[in-house]
């Protein structure tokens, strides 16, 4: 008995490794289209004029120029040359809750292969019964208990690549996955930036605004003792008070941008505002980059995570069409099973070995419009992709011809505040000496407040839209999640 058990294991073991030969021989045959990537874009410019006056650099006070055909190396953020955005900007990158949330559904995903990946294999499975039966065998009717045990094994040969498929799709929504995680890393290093300058923004109008504050009061004290010696008249000394109390209006909703700013940075790091707070930024921190990679059209594709994330999406739909057009077409499986039975009719082996065959007939038009809905779903995927990349190729277009505009403007606002400046001097030294009135000190300095702030709003704006040009090129982020991955590792170790 023991010998025909141990013969009947070893066919079994026989069985499984000709079911996996078979495999290997039939895994060529694979139904549905080959996933092929989309060609490059055929745009050889984002904006022309853009690109023109950036390659030129102009030679104006803060502007930049556009190093065409580069790409972005190592961390995007480091060109500001700012040690506190390095520091709050791994903090980010170690704590943020979105990051997380997305390294655990790539996890996710990754077992999704491998439980599709499952059905390339033997399917191993172990059964038990027991019972009562009656038998009639020598004419003498008997009831006896009986049990039967034993594995099962299993074997859908896949010979239209159904399973292989399925894989593939998985394989293609992990990828997926991981270019969502680029894309969120993106987005939280690229909004850590913003929000970081933003609050170096804030702070440096506040303290223009200060500044200014204490100039209207020392003019609002002048314009008391002039009336009290004859030289100024009450509507003199309503003038500066207004101008005192309409500049005292700016200050609250700078501080608000502040706070605003202070607990995005917060949340972004994963933490509340009360639990741990960004260090102070000042616009002194950051440095502007003079020379800005600008990588090719043709190359954007490759390099942004949300369009290789439309790119992986659009794979899966390609697979999705041959598991549909699998389901069209037979199954070929092999099964055997081994079971020892006993005791009503006496111990015994039982062993058996089939295959079957199942192909579709009828199914009123399911499994036809299963592969036509994947077909669609294909051509959506595709044009989903196509608009990805021409959207990016806008966002690209817009921030170049945004930097532009910056350096007009900054390069204006300099001159005003120059002008500015030398006018309000003027006019304080002309009312000391007797020369000029009050109202025109006054004037001077409404016109010293509109440039001083101006040109903290336009170098505010040349530092924003540096950054939006880093992240809408991608901001070497496509291989984030293995990066990060590492760093956790090397983390890990160091411990």
């Amino acid at each position: 008995m023991k010998w025909a058990r141990s013969m009947l294991s070893g066919r079994m073991i026989r069985m499984a490794m000709v079911a996996t030969s078979s495999l290997v021989l039939l895994s060529g045959c694979m139904v549905g289209p080959n996933f092929e990537r989309p060609a490059a874009s055929a745009s050889k410019h984002y904006d022309v004029d853009a690109e023109t006056q950036l390659a030129d650099g102009g030679g104006a006070v803060g502007s930049q120029h556009a190093d065409f055909d580069r790409k972005i190396d190592g961390d995007w953020w480091s060109s500001f040359r700012s040690a506190k955005l390095d520091q709050v900007m791994r903090k980010a990158i170690e704590g943020n809750l979105d990051l997380e949330a997305a390294d655990a559904t790539i996890a996710q995903a990754d077992e999704g292969i491998a439980a599709a990946g499952g059905g390339l294999k033997p399917q191993v499975d172990f059964g038990a019964q027991a019972g009562r039966q009656r038998t009639d065998a020598t004419g003498m009717p008997s009831t006896s208990n009986f049990y039967a045990v034993g594995p099962t094994v299993s074997f859908d040969f896949d010979i239209f690549g159904g399973t292989k498929r399925l894989v593939e799709e998985r394989t293609a929504l992990a990828e997926l996955q991981r270019h969502r995680f680029d894309a969120a890393y993106l987005t939280v290093t690229g909004d850590v930036a913003s929000q970081a300058i933003a609050l170096a923004s804030a702070r440096a109008q506040m303290d223009a605004v200060q500044q200014l504050l204490a100039d209207d009061r020392k003019n609002l004290e002048l314009v008391r003792t002039a009336h009290q010696f004859g030289s100024a008249t009450q509507v003199d000394i309503a003038l500066a008070t207004t101008q005192l109390a309409q500049d005292e209006t700016l200050l609250p909703q700078l501080a608000q941008q502040r706070d605003t700013a202070r607990h995005a940075l917060s949340v972004l790091a994963g933490k509340g505002p009360a639990d741990w707070v960004a260090p102070e930024f000042d616009l002194d921190d950051f440095v502007l980059p003079a020379h800005l990679p600008v990588s090719l059209p043709s190359e954007l594709a490759r390099e942004r995570p949300d369009i290789l994330e439309a790119e992986a999406q659009l794979h899966a739909a390609s697979a999705t069409i041959g598991v549909a057009t699998a389901d069209m077409y037979p199954h070929l499986q092999l099964s055997a099973s081994l079971s020892q039975v006993g005791p009503g009719a006496g111990m015994g082996t039982l062993w058996g070995i089939a295959a079957g065959l199942t192909g579709p007939i009828f199914h009123g038009g399911t499994l036809k419009a299963n592969r036509n809905a994947s077909v669609d779903g294909y051509k959506a995927s595709l044009a989903g992709y196509q608009q990805t990349v021409v959207k990016s190729l806008g966002q690209v277009a817009d921030v170049l011809q945004a930097i532009n505009h910056d350096s007009e403007e900054y390069a204006a606002q300099d001159r005003a505040l120059n002008a500015a400046a030398a006018s309000l001097r003027l006019n304080q030294e002309g009312y000391r000496a007797g020369e000029t009135g009050v109202l025109q000190v006054l004037d001077a300095q409404r016109a010293y407040q509109r440039a001083l702030i101006g040109q903290i709003r336009a170098k505010s704006a040349q530092y924003l839209d540096t950054v939006q040009l880093s992240v809408a090129l991608g901001g070497n982020a496509s291989e984030a999640f293995e990066r990060t991955a590492a760093d956790r590792g090397e983390r890990l170790t160091s411990k």
